[in-house]
């Protein structure tokens, strides 16, 4: 039986993403399952990774993008009884998420509750995830505690605006000037980051009676020289938290800015007595995902249970077939979507 995915064999622009075609169905190893994909999630890091930029994907080339995904488990191989045959799970899958189906290792299957629409569910993985683990897992921000959210519209930002909401948080994000509405609409104080000078902005609206300034956490996905900015707006003992280098990733910034700005935030977080008791750290999803598994395992479950409740809110702009990847890469490299375009890849029945 044939099916579909989509295939990048070179590194560039959207036109890389090719729909394909398989003629043989493909079976699971010792470990693994086969998923029926229902929904696949795009993102800025699937761009990132489709530039050949992303350092943890190199290759090899022609490889499935995709980086997170939800399914049906319709096989699984010797060894394999975290998961059953016909069970709804996720997978944060880094590559292998544009297709029909997907062969995947069974330990980091997070089951779906009934009743959870797919589309909503894929966006758990990667962007709820990162979201709720920098904020939950690094520092217990108490309610009232004030963050700011560098790229406040992206679909990361749309989350942690969302989850700050719901931990009763004080957000500020940033955004362009034609975001603002959507940023304000999830209960955060908008600024637009090109009027202006942002640090200028974020000082004024957290000055308190007795002088201080400045968010007692910051999230920034930037990355290079931009990290120095948000640690400008942090409070005495502040925490920033660096998760990403999207100026290297659009070739806006070079490796070596980017190794800067990692270097800074250790020197930062070593000599943070130096420093009003402000501390910083890096966050990487996949590494940490390595490193402390039951988290991992235990604030997916956690998330979907928020799902299930409606006690969160994903937002999917647009669901497209999995042959509008193009399409869908086009416009997160123009920006501005304010929430996730989720591929369908079965047509609708």
């Amino acid at each position: 039986m044939a099916w579909q995915h989509i295939r990048v064999a070179r590194f560039g622009g959207p036109e890389v993403l090719e729909l394909a075609q398989q003629s043989t169905i493909p079976v699971p190893g010792p470990g693994e399952v086969r998923i029926r994909v229902l929904a696949a999630g795009t993102g800025f890091t699937d761009t990132f990774i489709r530039r050949g930029r992303y350092p943890g994907f190199k290759g090899p080339l022609p490889f499935i993008p995709g980086y997170e995904l939800v399914g049906v488990v319709e096989d699984t191989g010797p060894g394999v009884s975290s998961v059953r045959e016909g069970q709804l799970v996720a997978d944060l899958c880094v590559v292998g998420g544009y297709a029909q189906y997907a062969v995947r290792p069974a330990r980091f299957l997070v089951p779906v509750p009934d009743g959870i629409d797919p589309a909503e569910a894929v966006c758990v993985p990667l962007a709820y995830l990162t979201a709720y683990q920098m904020l939950t897992r690094y520092r217990r921000l108490p309610r009232g505690a004030s963050i700011l959210v560098v790229g406040a519209s992206g679909t990361v930002g749309t989350a942690m605006l969302d989850l700050a909401r719901l931990l009763g948080l004080k957000a500020i994000g940033t955004c362009s000037a034609v975001n603002m509405a959507a940023v304000e609409r999830l209960g955060a104080a908008a600024i637009d980051y090109r009027a202006g000078d942002f640090v200028a902005a974020v000082r004024r609206l957290t000055t308190q009676a007795d002088g201080t300034v400045g968010v007692d956490a910051a999230f920034d996905a930037i990355g290079g020289a931009h990290f120095a900015r948000s640690w400008a707006c942090l409070a005495p003992g502040g925490l920033l938290v660096g998760y990403g280098a999207q100026h290297m990733a659009v070739g806006a910034a070079s490796l070596a800015s980017a190794a800067l700005g990692l270097a800074r935030l250790w020197i930062w977080n070593t000599l943070g007595g130096l420093f009003s008791g402000r501390r910083a750290v890096f966050y990487n999803i996949t590494a940490r995902r390595e490193a402390h598994p039951e988290d991992f395992l235990a604030d997916m479950a956690r998330l979907f249970e928020l799902l299930r409740e409606r006690a969160i809110h994903p937002i999917v702009v647009e669901r497209l077939a999995l042959a509008r990847a193009r399409e869908a890469h086009a416009r997160i490299d123009a920006g501005g979507l304010g929430g996730k375009i989720v591929l369908l890849p079965w047509p609708a029945s």
